[in-house]
């Protein structure tokens, strides 16, 4: 019995976890896509909740990526309850797959999946061929599992057990939150329950109560990926585990009419067991959203109070305005919106190189996490802009918007570095704190002292470089924005100080680590966070030659015409 009962849950979870898989590779990037852009509305986030779930076949997966998205404030607490309620709607799919039994097919869907992985190497045709694999190692496990748990009936201590937990719906419904807690799969636990119910196992009114305990147990998973994150991603995940439990209470409280509608749906469309179960599933989520969508504000508030704590300020993302259908017809517009939104992303990039200099200055873990949400959204709108004016470059344009057009895919490319080159300084700070505390204690170990008191240098003219390449990445934006020449003729200007700075910072170190007073840690810090910053001023000069008219490695280059001249007369 526990041999099989494990190799089938085994085989199970991971044709349930394969297929997933192999249905987000087929999805791509449109699932994020779909969380990040129709949530604007409570109905649209329970419909992109739905359908995300749908997709990729688990309400734990959904949770787990909205709780990120919200936790880098691409999403507010709000639009990520009415996910979390789609998606437990969007689970229920699972069990009317298994509601139709097809265990006797499993053995030739995993062959036809088997040959569409080994003998292809289309990646889509092996995508294709995991999400069958996974289809029939699912019912295959169900098949096992249901073999080794047949002789369960005949034992009096579970047909005991199942008595107890058809008078006590609560001892029912802790059973199905514990066994869903250990398995991490509501899916498995209503599979294995579909199981039991199917071979006559437990009742209808034992197995309800079973059932809505899963959907508590479920939430096990997502208060698991909010450890360590910010506070909104804790509410979250504690509005999930509000959602569930609440949901469980209430039919449990009316367990006896609810099974009463299940009884008689089942006997109307002659369902089979398993089927009865898939259907209580449903009912039971449709009715649990019905009965609270209207009370999300509500849940919120509930959660605000749970977990009290000032909410980190996250990024004001916004959905693209982009709209792909202008392009060909009204370009000049086109490029004008791709220019909008090529100044948010400075914006974006203005956060992240405030929340990196920030974090030199305090090390505070509040401004990291800020520059990771800031250089996520640099890193998706850099995606999303690029893939516009690409697009863009097909239209008819003038020689001055296509000019344009390719200037603003090189600045985009450019804030985009900006925004990488903020990432490595964090992590320089990152690395330099580490090996200062593990320098402190071989210290301490050895017996020795150091005037150092902090664990990283606060240099004054670190700090002053920092200051000078905020200023220029400002400026170039407003140089941009406005065609500011003069300012951008001062970003050049004040591009030779910041070398000069650099050089200046690089001749201190030395002279630091040859006096014997430095550390590891200062060398992390003087010279790698330096040449970032240095690189960071370099990309602004190619906005401000931009608006200086200057033409930089945009001129047309044809097929037939090699690439070595222009580069010898450059170097020239």
């Amino acid at each position: 019995m526990i041999f099989l009962f494990l190799g089938g849950l085994g085989i199970f979870l991971f044709g349930m976890k394969y297929m997933g898989d192999g249905l987000q590779k087929t999805a791509g990037d449109s699932l994020r896509e779909i969380l990040n852009t129709f949530t604007s509305t409570p109905l649209r986030s329970v419909l992109a909740g739905l359908i995300v779930t749908a997709i990729i076949q688990s309400s734990s997966g959904t949770t787990v990526l909205t709780v990120g998205l919200v936790s880098v404030g691409f999403m507010s607490l709000r639009q990520a309850i009415g996910v979390i309620m789609g998606a437990n709607v969007g689970t229920t799919v699972t069990a009317f797959i298994i509601g139709f039994n097809l265990s006797a097919y499993a053995l030739p869907i995993m062959g036809v999946g088997s040959i569409m992985l080994f003998f292809f190497k289309r990646e889509k045709i092996n995508n294709i061929g995991q999400i069958i694999f996974g289809f029939g190692c699912l019912f295959y496990g169900l098949n096992l599992m249901g073999s080794g748990m047949a002789p369960l009936q005949e034992l009096p201590q579970f047909a005991d057990l199942m008595v107890d937990v058809s008078h006590q719906p609560i001892l029912g419904v802790g059973i199905g939150t514990l066994l869903t807690m250990v398995l991490q799969s509501s899916s498995a636990t209503i599979g294995i329950l579909q199981q039991l119910y199917t071979q006559g196992s437990l009742a209808i009114g034992a197995a309800l109560p079973i059932l809505f305990g899963d959907n508590i147990g479920t939430t096990i998973t997502a208060v698991i990926a909010a450890l360590g994150t910010s506070v909104a991603a804790k509410r979250t995940a504690a509005s999930h585990v509000v959602f569930n439990l609440v949901g469980a209470i209430i039919f449990t409280i009316l367990l006896s009419p609810f099974t009463s509608v299940v009884v008689a749906v089942s006997n109307t469309f002659g369902l089979n067991p398993a089927m009865q179960i898939a259907v209580a599933h449903g009912m039971f989520n449709v009715a649990n959203l019905m009965i609270q969508f209207w009370f999300i504000d509500k849940i919120e508030l509930l959660v605000r109070k749970i977990i009290p704590g000032k909410d980190r300020e996250g990024i004001d993302f916004k959905p693209s305005n982009l709209n792909e259908s202008i392009i060909q017809n009204s370009p000049t517009v086109a490029l004008n919106q791709a220019k909008i939104e090529l100044l948010q992303m400075g914006e974006y990039v203005v956060g992240a190189y405030e929340a990196t200099s920030a974090f030199y200055e305090k090390q505070d873990k509040v401004d990291r996490e800020n520059a990771d949400q800031y250089e996520t959204a640099i890193n998706d709108m850099d995606n999303r802009l690029t893939e516009y004016l690409v697009q863009l470059s097909s239209a008819e344009l003038s020689i001055a918007e296509s000019y344009e057009q390719t200037m603003m895919l090189e600045l985009t490319k450019d804030l985009e570095r900006i925004g990488d080159h903020c990432r490595n300084i964090v992590g320089y700070i990152d690395e330099a704190i580490r090996t200062e505390k593990k320098q402190k204690a071989k210290d301490k170990k050895e017996g020795k002292t150091s005037d150092r008191t902090t664990l990283i240098v606060s240099d004054e003219d670190l700090l002053e470089l920092f200051k000078k390449v905020a200023k220029n990445i400002k400026d170039s934006l407003i140089a941009f924005e406005n065609d500011d020449k003069e300012i951008a003729a001062h970003i050049l200007e004040r591009e030779e100080e910041i070398d000069e700075m650099v050089k200046h910072l690089r001749k201190k170190y030395i002279s630091i680590m040859n006096s014997g007073k430095g550390r590891a840690a200062d060398g992390i810090l003087f010279i790698d966070t330096a040449s970032n910053l240095e690189r960071m001023s370099d990309r602004t000069i190619h906005m401000a030659k931009y608006v200086l008219g200057e033409r930089y490695g945009t001129e047309t280059i044809t097929v037939e015409q090699s690439v070595n001249p222009i580069i010898q007369e450059a170097l020239d």
